[in-house]
């Protein structure tokens, strides 16, 4: 008995051992298969991604060669929950960790919100919603690089709080190296950087801390302290314009800024002389882009002119857009019913025709025309809500020094962007 029940057992062990081999090897080849059933899923969704994003490239191609996007209209589409196109504002003022404190409006005390909530509407089109993915992307291994003023500087901090808004970037810390704020993104080896030339050419407001000086000193046929540091972007975002309105302004022809220069001569511009020392101005930066820029790397911008508001509703009452808080709907803009002088349509045109120029000699420069579509937005400046004029206790001394010429984020500079990207999409296509 007792060798009849070991033989038993010992087949029984056996028995166990070959079922329990048996079903791992199924187990094996089921893992086996389900990986593989995950990898294909897997590319496929990669796959169907790229296939997207190609598509959405080529709806982006076709829509700068067929549609103006800077002729249209605002219309109000408040934040919706949805992540649809029709959201908006397309980020949150205090979610941008890149927020500087002078385009806070909300958070310098602003009531009103609803500044944020409208929409460009271009005719016959959609604006193609700004994708920060999609933007890192056409920027992988490259330099995008804003060059101008304050105003350049409320579209590039603009430009990373969309980027953060759109994207899963990590946040990332702004570098500052003299006249130059960089955003470094390591994971696509690029960088978006700002560069403080208000009048392009050099000045002795080139400090971007320290520029506010009584009598502004030109050196009208100087670049090249500036132009060395942009040698080497790929896109390059150019703006100047506000700096040049100030009447009183003197060009030094050689030496330093110091005084008691002794090779240093100068020339007082008188009321009238403006428009020609502008046009100067540009003639050096398009001899310098010319002969320092590889026109067949490097795609250039030049942003036109952001309309200032100094009046409100009653031409009688210089209140510097205090109190604004609806845009402009009629056709003509705001500029058709208000003084012409405050928009110095010249100014423009000199641009224009110094790209022209730029473009006989075989230099590309893509005029953004953001002029007449900002122009409608007289509610969207930080009028007393902004952090200098924080400071002044008294309000009747406030609202008659606002600031009306540079813009609350998120707004104006956002829809900037969104054309910005699209021709930049469109040209890495």
């Amino acid at each position: 008995m007792n060798l009849e029940t070991r033989k038993v057992g010992f087949k029984s062990y056996y028995l166990v051992v070959f079922f329990l081999a048996a079903l791992a090897a199924v187990a094996l080849l089921t893992l086996d298969n389900g990986s593989g059933i995950v990898e294909k899923r897997n590319m496929g969704v990669a796959a169907n991604n790229k296939a997207k994003a190609e598509s959405n490239e080529e709806k982006i191609i076709e829509l700068v060669s067929e549609c103006n996007l800077f002729s249209g209209r605002w219309v109000f589409g408040k934040a919706s929950s949805s992540s649809s196109s029709s959201s908006y504002p397309p980020y949150e003022e205090g979610q941008c960790s890149y927020m500087t404190p002078e385009f806070a409006c909300q958070r310098n005390g602003r009531p009103d919100s609803k500044y944020q909530g409208w929409k460009w509407q271009p005719r016959g089109c959609d604006l193609p919603r700004f994708n920060g993915t999609a933007l890192m992307e056409a920027l992988r291994g490259k330099r995008l690089v804003f060059v101008g003023d304050s105003l350049n500087r409320n579209q590039w901090v603009s430009m990373l709080c969309l980027i953060e808004s759109s994207s899963s970037l990590r946040h990332s810390t702004v570098i500052r190296d003299g006249n130059q704020f960089t955003f470094h993104a390591p994971e696509y080896n690029s960088t978006i950087d700002f560069y403080w030339s208000p009048l392009l050419v050099e000045s002795n407001c080139d400090d971007p801390m320290e520029h506010k000086v009584k009598q502004r000193i030109v050196k009208i046929k100087a670049i090249e302290k500036h132009g060395r540091h942009w040698t080497d972007a790929d896109i390059l975002v150019f703006d100047s314009f506000i700096w040049w309105l100030q009447p009183s302004m003197t060009i030094l022809w050689g030496g330093s800024f110091s005084p008691g220069s002794s090779d240093a001569s100068y020339k007082q511009v008188v009321e009238g002389m403006e428009k020609r020392v502008y046009e100067m101005a540009l003639d050096t930066w398009s001899d310098w882009v010319e002969f320092n820029v590889n026109r067949t790397r490097t795609k250039m911008f030049f942003m036109s002119l952001s309309p200032m508001h100094p009046y409100g509703e009653s031409l009688d009452v210089l209140q510097h857009c205090y109190n604004e808080t609806e845009p402009t709907l009629e056709e003509d803009g705001y500029r058709g019913r208000r003084r012409v002088e405050t928009f110095p349509d010249d100014f423009g045109l000199i641009a224009q025709s110094a790209i022209q120029k730029l473009a006989r000699r075989g230099v590309r420069v893509e005029y953004l025309n953001i002029t007449h579509l900002s122009d409608y937005r007289k509610d969207a400046h930080p009028s007393i809500y902004t952090y200098d004029f924080q400071k002044e206790a008294d309000p009747r001394k406030r609202s008659r020094h606002s600031d009306c010429g540079h813009w609350c984020l998120p707004g104006v500079p956002d829809v900037w962007n969104q054309i910005l990207y699209s021709y930049i999409i469109n040209s890495s296509s």
